[in-house]
């Protein structure tokens, strides 16, 4: 009995924790809109990073300190998939994604990154044994033919060919990155997960270091509040509950879930960045959300 009732409740759990990802990582693609009006690429990916490493630092340390008998370093067979998952989700995909939006629309960036739920879903039935459940395959083609429309029907109806190359670049690693994750969360907390992951990250940025402290000198205080977010919600907030998710749910469910990021991107570069979406662009998102429900939903049988 009280499995039966566990169940829905981890669901549940799941579920919320993918909701605060999708809003948090759809704001991420307005705050890099901000923050690269004076920020370089290389620079706000290093603030970023270090900010939500020291975050998550902390949190894992007061953690540590109410549970001194929990597990706080990977096996040695951890590490070639955590420095893959740190150096591509984090190093990589931080750096072509915010070289990309100075070049191309939130809204746009948005839609060209989640080309990745596709690659994740094939990635993870051919290297993780999750196989191509119907209702995955079939909400995720319908949320990617929402993502075209939404791609067709762009404020400005262009794409810089270099800011489309950085968003694919930026959505191969966060397929990889997903997938190598995975498999990690199975032995390890997803806090801690995020902040090695994160740290990894920042350690393959401290090169522009140099950069950062000479554009933080005349930086606009906004602007700096903004990157400062893009470290706290996005990325310590964000990237927790993305793994707190994927650990009780599959790889391909996961990613189909995060097509609706780029309608509420596309909906928030509205408000704060005054990039007004089409007709089309509101149909593209209502598929988007019509296949993410179909992707979450569990047949009875299952249940």
């Amino acid at each position: 009995m009280t499995t039966i009732v566990e169940a829905p409740a981890k669901s549940l759990l799941a579920t919320g924790a993918a909701g605060v990802t999708v809003l948090v990582w759809a704001s991420s693609f307005v705050a890099i809109r901000h923050g690269g009006r004076e920020f370089s690429a290389g620079a706000m990916s290093l603030a970023r990073l270090g900010v939500g490493s020291v975050l998550l630092g902390v949190f894992l340390l007061i953690r540590r300190r109410q549970n001194p008998a929990e597990r706080q370093w990977p096996a040695k067979r951890d590490w070639l998939p955590l420095l893959v998952f740190g150096l591509l989700w984090f190093g990589v995909y931080n750096l072509a994604l915010n070289e990309a939006e100075r070049r191309l629309e939130a809204g746009t960036a948005a839609m060209l990154i989640h080309i990745a739920p596709l690659l994740i879903a094939l990635l993870a039935g051919l290297t993780l044994g999750e196989g191509f459940p119907r209702q995955v395959v079939i909400g995720s083609l319908i949320a990617f033919g929402g993502v075209l429309l939404i791609g067709i029907s762009t404020s400005t109806g262009r794409a810089e060919t270099w800011g489309v190359i950085l968003c694919v670049t930026a959505a191969i690693s966060y397929a990889v990155g997903v997938v190598t994750q995975k498999p990690l969360l199975s032995r390890l907390p997803a806090a801690q997960v995020t902040w090695l992951g994160c740290t990894i990250g920042a350690i393959v940025c401290l090169p522009f270091a140099p950069r950062l402290i000479d554009e933080l000198r005349t930086a606009d205080g906004a602007t700096i509040w903004w990157v400062i977010y893009l470290g706290a919600f996005p990325t310590a907030l964000g990237f927790t509950t993305w793994a707190f998710a994927l650990r009780r749910t599959s790889a391909g469910k996961m990613g189909a879930t995060v097509y609706a990021v780029p309608v509420i991107a596309i909906v928030l570069g509205w408000l704060f960045l005054g990039e007004a979406p089409a007709l089309l662009a509101l149909a593209g998102g209502a598929l988007c959300l019509t296949g993410v429900a179909i992707s979450r939903r569990t047949r009875r049988s299952s249940r």
